[in-house]
C-alpha cells in the first residue's frame, strides 16, 4: 500500500510502499476511499517540519531541555543519534477518512468486512489502508457521499464546540476564525436553528467564504460588523462566541468578551491565549470555556484503544457519537457540506496539497485526497537492497519503537541478517527495514514465526503481546530475545514455562535485564565473595509517568512494576547469587493506585536481603540510580552506572566516561551463545524465577502481607 508520510527533520514529504498496519484486538482495517487533510493542524506540523533546527529548538523549549539532560547522562554521540533518528523517520499524517472495512479484529462488535465507515484519530493516516480502534470509526450509509463522510472526524471538532456552547434555537453565535472548522460551526449552527456570524481578519479569507455560499461573514475591522450585530441581537450582543483561529494573539479572546451579551459563553477551540482582559468577562460574567477535540473519550486510552465507551446516559455526546451525529445530519439533508470541498488531489499529487497551504497560493476550504481503491495491494513488502549477509543468526523482529531503535536495533547490525519485520505502522516498518536492510515487511506476526529461514527472533512489542510471540516463539523453536518483562500475569507466565518444559526447548530464550551485563556490575562481582551473603540498597529516582500513559495500564504494559521496576529485582536476585524466599512491598499512597513509588523487600535462601526503593516523586536533578552492596566487611556504591567505588582494606574509585548500563554487552553475549552453541547468558531458571519475583511484589501490594515462596 502506499502512504503519505513527512520527515521531521527537514519537512520532506515521500510516498512510501508500505506493509499493511498491524489489526490489532477491537481495531479494524479499513481500505480508504477519501480523505481530508486539515490544514490547520497539518498545516502547523508540516510548517514546524520545514523550520530549520533553531527554529524547532524555540518551538520545543521542553524537547530542547531533555535532550540536554540527555547529554549529561549520555554522551554527545548517543543523544545525537537517538535525535536523529527521530528527526529522520517519517511521520505519517492525516486524522480523518472514511473508506471500506476490509478486516475485523476479534472483539469487534459494530462492524463486519464491507461496511462503510467514517473514522478518525490515530490511524486514520493518508494512506491506503488504514487501522482504527472500534469507537473511531461509525458506519455510513450507502446513499452518503464518501467525500462528505471522510468530513465526520474535522466536523465533530466543531460539533464538540457547538455543544459546549450550549446554544438553543433562535439564539446568535459568533465564529471567530472562517477556516475549515469554523465553516463547518457556522454550517452547524444553521442546521441547529441558530444564527451564525462569521468574523475573519482575513479580508481574502472573508471574500473567499461568502463566495462558496457564507452569508453573514465579516472582516474583523469592517464597520458594518458592529450595525450587524446591534441590529441581530437587538443591541444585547451574541448569545455565545465560538472562536475557531489560531494565533498567538489576545485579540480573539478579547474581542469575544465585548461582542457576547451578559451571561453569554465564550468556547475556545481554536489553539490561542487566554489571558484575557477581566473587565467584560467580570461585569457581564461570561462563561468561559474549553472544548477539547472531537469530545469525551479524547485522549482517554480506555476509551480510544481499548473501546470501553462512556455510557449514553451520563455522557450523552462522546467522540464516536458526535462523528455519528455528523453523518445522521448529512443522511437526513439537514446539513449541506457540498460547497465546501475546493480542491480534490490524488495520493500522489497529495504533496502539491501541502505546498499550496504553505505558500498560500490560492483560497481553500477542505481539501481532499482521492484513493484508487480498485487497485490491487499487497499486505507485505519486499525490499530491494536488501544484505544477504552470511550469517548464522537469521533475524525477525516484532515492534520497533524508540528504545528498539536506540538501544537493540544498532547493537545487532553487522552481527546477523535482517530478514523479517513486523511493526504496528507501516511508515514505521519501512524506516527500519530500510535503515538495517531487512528483506521483508509484513503486518502478519505468524508470516514471521513460520519462516523456516528465520532462527532468531527479537520481540519488542509492548508488552501484552509478549508472552503471545514467546509461546509462538517456542513452539516454532526459534532462538528468542525479548525486552522485559516475559509475562504481565502469572497465568502467562506459567504457561511460558510448561511449554518451555513440554517442548524441551534447546534454544536460547533471553531477556533484556541489561543490567547484569553493566561494566560497573562486572568489576563489582570481581572484589565481592560470590558465595558470601550480601544487604544490597538499590534507590531509583524515575520520573514521574503521565497516569495515562500505555506503560500504566494494567492490561496493555502492566503497570511501572512489571515494566520497570523487574530490572532492579533481577539484578537483586544477580548480586545475592540465590533464590529469593519472601517478598514484601509497601506503596505510597496516590491517585489511581498506580503503585510507581514502592519499597520492595526480598529475603534470599543463602542469608541475602535487598530494600529496593523504586520512587517517581522525586526531583530530575538528583542521580536516576544508586546502588550500595555489602559484604564481608566490603562496601560497593554504584552511582548511576557512571562510577563505582569499593571500601575494602582499600577505597577503589572508578570513573566511566559515560553512563553504560549494559545494553551492548547484554545483547553480545546473547549473540556469542547462540554462534558458539553455548547456555544462554541468563538460565531460563534465573529468568523465571526474575519475572515470578516481580509478579509477586504486585500481589504483596494488593493484599497486603509477605509472600513466601
Amino acid at each position: 500500500m502506499k502512504q503519505l508520510t513527512q520527515l521531521l527533520k527537514n519537512g520532506k514529504m515521500e510516498i512510501i510502499e508500505a506493509p499493511f498496519p498491524v489489526l490489532n484486538s477491537g481495531h479494524i482495517l479499513v481500505r480508504n476511499h477519501h480523505s481530508i487533510i486539515s490544514a490547520g493542524t497539518e498545516g502547523k506540523t508540516v510548517s514546524d517540519a520545514r523550520k530549520g533546527y533553531l527554529a524547532k529548538a524555540k518551538s520545543r523549549k521542553k524537547e530542547v531541555k531533555k535532550v540536554i539532560n540527555m547529554i549529561k547522562q549520555s554522551g554527545l554521540s548517543s543523544t545525537y543519534n537517538l535525535v536523529m533518528n527521530k528527526l529522520e523517520a517519517p511521520s505519517p499524517l492525516g486524522y480523518s477518512c472514511a473508506g471500506e472495512v476490509i478486516g475485523v479484529s476479534n472483539g469487534v462488535k459494530k462492524f463486519k468486512v464491507g461496511d462503510f465507515v467514517a473514522c478518525g484519530g490515530k490511524g486514520a493516516y493518508h494512506a491506503d489502508v488504514i487501522t482504527v480502534s472500534e469507537n473511531l470509526a461509525v458506519k455510513v450509509p450507502k446513499n452518503i457521499n464518501l467525500k462528505h463522510a471522510s468530513f465526520a472526524t474535522i466536523a465533530s471538532i466543531a460539533m464538540q464546540g457547538l455543544r459546549q456552547s450550549n446554544i438553543r434555537i433562535g439564539e446568535s453565535c459568533m465564529i471567530i476564525g472562517m477556516g475549515l472548522i469554523g465553516q463547518l460551526t457556522y454550517k452547524l449552527v444553521e442546521s441547529a436553528g441558530g444564527f451564525p456570524i462569521g468574523v475573519d481578519i482575513s479580508t481574502e479569507q472573508v471574500s473567499f467564504v461568502k463566495k462558496i455560499g457564507f452569508k453573514d461573514v465579516f472582516h474583523r475591522g469592517s464597520k458594518k460588523l458592529n450595525n450587524f450585530l446591534n441590529i441581530r441581537s437587538d443591541g444585547n450582543g451574541v448569545d455565545s462566541v465560538i472562536i475557531t483561529a489560531a494565533t498567538n494573539s489576545l485579540d480573539p479572546v478579547n474581542f469575544a468578551g465585548e461582542v457576547v451579551r451578559k451571561k453569554g459563553k465564550v468556547v475556545i477551540l481554536g489553539a490561542v491565549p487566554t489571558g484575557f482582559d477581566r473587565e467584560n468577562y467580570y461585569k457581564k460574567e461570561l462563561d468561559i470555556l474549553m472544548s477539547s477535540s472531537y469530545g469525551p473519550g479524547r485522549y482517554d486510552v480506555n476509551y480510544e484503544e481499548k473501546g470501553i465507551d462512556y455510557p449514553i446516559g451520563y455522557v450523552r455526546w462522546t467522540e464516536n457519537r458526535n462523528m455519528k451525529s455528523f453523518i445522521d445530519l448529512l443522511d437526513s439533508n439537514i446539513l449541506d457540506i457540498s460547497n465546501l470541498i475546493s480542491h480534490e488531489f490524488d495520493l500522489l499529487n497529495a504533496q502539491d496539497a501541502y505546498d499550496m497551504i504553505m505558500d498560500k497560493s490560492e483560497q481553500y476550504a477542505a481539501i481532499i485526497i482521492n484513493y484508487d481503491f480498485n487497485k490491487e495491494l499487497k499486505h507485505k513488502i519486499n525490499l530491494k537492497g536488501h544484505s544477504k549477509k552470511v550469517d548464522s543468526i537469521k533475524l525477525g523482529v516484532f515492534g520497533a519503537g524508540s528504545f528498539a531503535q536506540t538501544f537493540l536495533l544498532p547493537n545487532l547490525k553487522d552481527k546477523c541478517d535482517f530478514i523479517g519485520l513486523v511493526t504496528g505502522s507501516g511508515n514505521s516498518s519501512v524506516f527500519v527495514g530500510r535503515k538495517y536492510g531487512f528483506k521483508y515487511l509484513t503486518n502478519d506476526s505468524s508470516e514471521l514465526i513460520n519462516d523456516k529461514k528465520v532462527n532468531t527472533v527479537l520481540i519488542a512489542t509492548r508488552h501484552n503481546l509478549h508472552a503471545g510471540l514467546i509461546l509462538k516463539s517456542i513452539k516454532n523453536n526459534k532462538h528468542i530475545f525479548t525486552e522485559k518483562p516475559l509475562a504481565i500475569n502469572l497465568n502467562q507466565l506459567n504457561e511460558i514455562r510448561d511449554n518451555y518444559n513440554e517442548f524441551s526447548f534447546n534454544k536460547n530464550l533471553m531477556i533484556g535485564f541489561n543490567r547484569r551485563f553493566s561494566p560497573a556490575i562486572k568489576n563489582l562481582l570481581k572484589s565481592l565473595n560470590p558465595n558470601s551473603p550480601k544487604s544490597i540498597l538499590i534507590r531509583v529516582n524515575n520520573s514521574k509517568l503521565n497516569p495515562n500513559h500505555w506503560t500504566n495500564d494494567i492490561d496493555i504494559g502492566g503497570g511501572r512494576i512489571i515494566s520497570d521496576a523487574c530490572h532492579f529485582i533481577d539484578l537483586s536476585i544477580f548480586l545475592a547469587n540465590s533464590e529469593v524466599v519472601s517478598v514484601v512491598a509497601e506503596s505510597l499512597s496516590e491517585p489511581k493506585n498506580l503503585n510507581n513509588t514502592v519499597s520492595i523487600n526480598l529475603k534470599f535462601a543463602n542469608g541475602s536481603i535487598s530494600s529496593i526503593n523504586y520512587f517517581s516523586n522525586g526531583n530530575e536533578n538528583l542521580n536516576k540510580e544508586y546502588i550500595e552492596v555489602y559484604s564481608d566487611n566490603t562496601v560497593g556504591i554504584i552511582d548511576d552506572f557512571k562510577s563505582l567505588n569499593m571500601y575494602g582494606s582499600k577505597v577503589k574509585k572508578n570513573n566511566y566516561r559515560f553512563q553504560d548500563k549494559g545494553h551492548v554487552n547484554c545483547i553480545n553475549e546473547f549473540i556469542k551463545s547462540i554462534k558458539e552453541g553455548t547456555k544462554c547468558p541468563i538460565s531460563f531458571e534465573d529468568i523465571y524465577m526474575s519475572s515470578l519475583v516481580t509478579l509477586l511484589v504486585n500481589k504483596s501490594l494488593s493484599e497486603n502481607r509477605k509472600i513466601e515462596l
